[in-house]
């Protein structure tokens, strides 16, 4: 039966799977690319590594495809009087926080909510309120709080994913979920599509606490080439035009030292043939994603980078077009199955600028 992408997405996005607590995505996962893949492994650090055989002759290259399956959530920090003090897991903006539903993962998961005092009684109503001055309540006496409740457990937003008008969802989690739904979009096309490289798909652990699970995954599966697949800022009301990018215009590809100029290329020139909307970044520096650990990790990988515009990123109601989802899982497929064996020799580098007749 063909993926429903949108329902995909939206069961991606209910799961409770903040960074270093991904077990709930990594089965719901391992699941979805059931019979797309054909092995599958855990590293010791969490990540889920799926791989589907090649065409070509042994030994194989290998293209790693690698999405983060974390999200940002908080971690109770303190209980005092039945009321929960937070920590954030990952970058949040207490503004988002006000009167936010979540749930509190203690011995039993509790329905809670930010509370803050009503406006008649605040003191600085001017004045966004931070972390330390928001606390939970999940409704319940102080002595039950104590017993279900303890110091470190995790707690996520309770922000079901809702459908808006035309291909539009919004949620939490996208950040990175919907890059998950792009591999399992790539697995499906590339069962209809021959490819000579084996597939490495690795849904990745703790990249919003530092990017750890792709730097683990990188020296694991010790791929020839990567691919990493992140959420972009798309435009909006209040967002820098220099800085976002339009929602609905397709995948956007990035360039700068990052990311190797040849596979960059290859990768225009697919989508070119392949008449794929895509839009270009210009990163000069750290992409400020798994691109940039996996680039330099062990000898040196050669990298991309395709995001997915979305609007309202770190906050419970991000916004995406799930034709940009659907545009980057064919993007990728299309990019791996125009890879022959000898692909990588075509985009090595050569020993000096002089032997392409440059000075």
């Amino acid at each position: 039966m063909p993926l429903d992408l949108k329902a995909h997405i939206k069961h991606l996005s209910g799961l409770a799977a903040p960074s270093g607590y991904e077990e709930a995505a990594r089965d719901a996962i391992r699941e979805a690319w059931a019979g797309l893949a054909d092995t599958f492994e855990v590293d010791g650090l969490g990540n889920l590594i799926a791989t589907k055989t090649g065409s070509g002759p042994e030994p194989r290259r290998k293209v790693m495809l690698c999405a983060h399956m974390d999200e940002i959530g908080l971690i109770v920090a303190e209980i005092r009087d039945g009321f929960i003090r937070a920590a954030m897991l990952g970058g949040i903006d207490s503004r988002v926080l006000l009167s936010q539903p979540v749930l509190v993962h203690g011995r039993r998961v509790l329905p809670g909510v930010f509370g803050a005092a009503p406006p008649h009684m605040s003191r600085r109503r001017t004045e966004y309120p931070t972390l330390d001055d928001l606390w939970i309540d999940v409704g319940l006496p102080g002595e039950d709080v104590a017993a279900l409740v303890r110091v470190g457990d995790v707690i996520t937003f309770d922000a079901p994913a809702i459908e808006l008008k035309g291909d539009r969802l919004a949620g939490k989690s996208f950040d990175n979920r919907v890059s998950v739904a792009a591999i399992t979009v790539c697995l499906e096309e590339l069962a209809a599509r021959q490819h000579a490289w084996d597939v490495v798909a690795v849904a990745s652990v703790q990249e919003e606490v530092g990017s750890h699970g792709a730097i683990t995954a990188a020296y694991k599966v010790q791929p020839d080439i990567a691919i990493a697949i992140d959420g972009n800022f798309a435009a909006q009301a209040g967002a820098n035009d220099d800085e976002t990018f339009k929602l609905g215009d397709g995948p956007v590809l990035g360039r700068g030292p990052n990311f190797h100029p040849q596979l960059f290329k290859h990768a225009r020139e697919v989508a070119k043939f392949e008449e794929f909307k895509h839009q270009i970044e210009a990163l000069p520096g750290s992409s400020g994603t798994d691109a940039w650990l996996i680039q330099v990790s062990r000898e040196g990988v050669p990298s991309l980078l395709i995001s997915i515009p979305m609007r309202n990123m770190h906050t419970p109601v991000e916004v995406i077009d799930v034709r940009d989802v659907r545009r980057t899982g064919r993007w990728m497929a299309a990019l791996i199955a125009g890879m022959g064996p000898d692909f990588l020799d075509t985009i090595a580098w050569p020993e000096t600028l002089s032997e392409k007749g440059e000075s």
